[in-house]
């Protein structure tokens, strides 16, 4: 079997991973998108209770038109699948894809989440930031990866103090969760290198400003109002480690 269809493989392995993934993530996204101070939903429109954090978002006690809760299964499932494909398609069979694979649906559901009501669950940037050093930690021990787990260690610390000075500058123009989800991005970013850091948070920050002016030429937001950050964020890391893993 030749190097490409080892590739092509890791390819349809992380497209399935990807929608499999994607598909239980509706139900999590309907109970974590509650407002800021608010408790996590516990309960449907309906006011059926919620059981589990895993699954579709839909009430079998509800009527059918009313049913359905949450986000569509099947376009998580597809963006889920889709950004795994990127990724392994970028990375090849290089021991880091597995790592790339895991957060990857944990990135989609906060970027469901920050899109729905502006808010960056700490049970989920907390323990999102430290899985990945301590996965990239145990990929530097795995013979023919592409990075260095020091770089990605200094890359979170970097990124989350810089994003910490941003938001003391500004407190109304960026949230404490997008620092939080900032020492993720740089310790994914930092992996492979200063140069990838530096892509990856340029492009988040690009994206947001198109983005923020697009709504503004829109009329549909004034110049001081506020976007959620955390799905650019992503967006830049995404396109930071499809980037850096190309490179390496």
């Amino acid at each position: 079997m030749t190097i490409d269809r080892l590739t092509v493989l890791a390819v349809l392995a992380a497209a399935l991973w990807g929608a499999v993934a994607g598909a239980l993530l509706p139900r999590a996204a309907y109970r974590f998108s509650a407002s800021p101070g608010e408790p996590w939903r516990e309960r449907c429109p309906g006011e059926h209770p919620v059981r589990g954090w895993l699954g579709r978002a839909r009430c079998g006690r509800c009527a059918a038109p009313t049913a359905s809760y949450g986000p569509r299964t099947a376009s998580l499932a597809a963006v889920t699948a889709l950004v795994c494909a990127a990724l392994a398609a970028a990375t090849g069979t290089r021991p880091e894809v597995a790592v790339w694979l895991l957060l990857a649906p944990v990135a989609v559901l906060l970027s469901v989440i920050d899109l729905r009501v502006r808010r960056l669950p700490d049970p989920l940037t907390l323990p999102l930031a430290g899985a990945a050093l301590a996965l990239l930690g145990l990929t530097a021990l795995v013979p023919e990866h592409a990075g260095r787990w020091t770089t990605a260690l200094l890359g979170a610390l970097a990124l989350g103090a810089g994003y910490c000075v941003l938001f003391l500058i500004n407190p109304a123009g960026m949230g404490f969760g997008d620092v939080k989800l900032a020492l993720t991005a740089g310790a994914c970013l930092g992996w492979y290198g200063w140069p990838t850091v530096m892509l990856g948070t340029f492009a988040g920050f690009l994206l947001g400003a198109l983005y923020g002016g697009a709504l503004v030429v829109a009329r549909r937001a004034g110049r001081r109002t506020a976007i959620p950050f955390g799905p650019f964020l992503l967006a830049g890391l995404f396109l930071g480690v499809l980037a850096g893993a190309r490179a390496a």
